[in-house]
């Protein structure tokens, strides 16, 4: 295969084959080990950097919801750090960049940056619009370096083309990464795992190895368009960071009323291969929560977890309360079209012949 422009190297392995695998838990691969208890945190390796983060992460959008202040969102960050949580997600789009900034005074303050592996994601779709929105995440969050940048919102069949495409934002991050502005290369959907798939075969065929792949698994996702079925064994066996998103579903999938405990959610993400389950927290209560599940997680055999899966099965048909999968509620890049590079002009050159 011909050495692509943003390739790094790594040989194009082999994507899994059957796409419709049934919800069994004896499909699921689990974790083998809790991993390294460290004071009241668990750590674990991200994927095959060398890495070793924090089993749960803080999740960037909503620590810069409205309903905080500034100082709350600040002391929360520290708090969470304080006591061990080392992975910050964030986003270049959440809130109106309020999350990054937000986030750029908390770890600008003593030595707080030294500790954390410090992630942000982007919407761009062309060379382009990726560096800019990467220098503006660089301001925002006051450093030099973000240690994981990745492409944002997988949720087309085309993004993987348009990102892999020559000009297109891959090229941003390849030369993003050269210049030490960014240390690791991933992505992120909630869509559907057959995108996720696609974007990993189109990087396959680039000869490009991602770093890290973040995706939705929780007690829902088992039995609805599983990317724990079907994305996590894939990368798993390639060494790619897993890093857990949408446990609670931003809160609707707790209103399902199954019967299944808030901290339980937290256990079943725990319990799969992920390196990071990256939660919402907003106040001091969340923040305990987490450490609770961790402190009370013990790995789950597959008869447990089939005694769970069972309790949310009737929940989970045809995807109710993962509103993710089956609208454009959690869709910020189908309001901004401009983010994808769009061919404008193309489109009006094709008007009077589609008229």
């Amino acid at each position: 295969m011909a050495a692509s422009p943003v390739s790094n190297g790594a040989l194009p392995p082999a994507l899994p084959t059957g796409l419709n695998r049934p919800a069994d838990p004896a499909n699921l691969p689990l974790i083998s080990q809790a991993g390294e208890m460290r004071g009241e945190m668990l750590y674990r390796p991200l994927g095959r950097t060398g890495e070793m983060v924090s089993a749960i992460g803080l999740g960037g959008f909503h620590i810069g919801k409205s309903r905080l202040t500034d100082e709350e969102s600040v002391k929360l960050i520290h708090a969470a750090i304080d006591r061990g949580i080392t992975f910050m997600d964030n986003c270049w789009d959440y809130n109106e960049g309020r999350s990054e900034l937000r986030m750029g005074v908390a770890l600008n303050q003593g030595n707080y940056r030294d500790k954390v592996m410090l992630m942000s994601k982007m919407d761009g779709r062309t060379k382009q619009e990726a560096m800019d929105q990467i220098d503006t995440s660089l301001k925002r969050l006051r450093v030099d370096c973000i240690d994981i940048v990745q492409h944002h919102e997988i949720l087309r069949y085309d993004d993987p083309d348009r990102i892999f495409a020559e000009g297109g934002a891959m090229e941003a991050f390849v030369e993003a990464k050269q210049a030490g502005k960014l240390r690791y290369i991933g992505f992120t959907g909630h869509k559907d795992p057959r995108i996720h798939l696609q974007m990993l075969d189109v990087a396959a065929e680039h000869g490009f190895h991602f770093d890290t792949v973040q995706m939705p698994l929780n007690v829902m996702d088992a039995h609805f368009r599983s990317f724990a079925h079907l994305v996590l064994p894939y990368l798993v066996e390639h060494g790619i960071g897993v890093l857990a998103m949408k446990t609670f579903g931003d809160g609707v999938i707790l209103k399902s009323d199954a019967p299944i405990k808030p901290i339980e959610y937290l256990h079943y993400s725990l319990n799969l291969p992920t390196s990071v389950v990256i939660t919402g927290i907003e106040n001091q209560a969340n923040l305990d929560q987490a450490f609770e599940a961790v402190r009370t997680f013990k790995p789950m055999d597959r008869a447990t977890i089939a005694e769970l899966l069972s309790r949310s099965a009737s929940y989970a048909t045809a995807g109710k309360y993962e509103l993710f999968k089956t609208s454009s509620t959690f869709d910020g890049t189908a309001k901004n079209n401009d983010w994808l590079g769009e061919d404008v002009e193309g489109v009006k050159k094709l008007a009077p012949v589609l008229e």
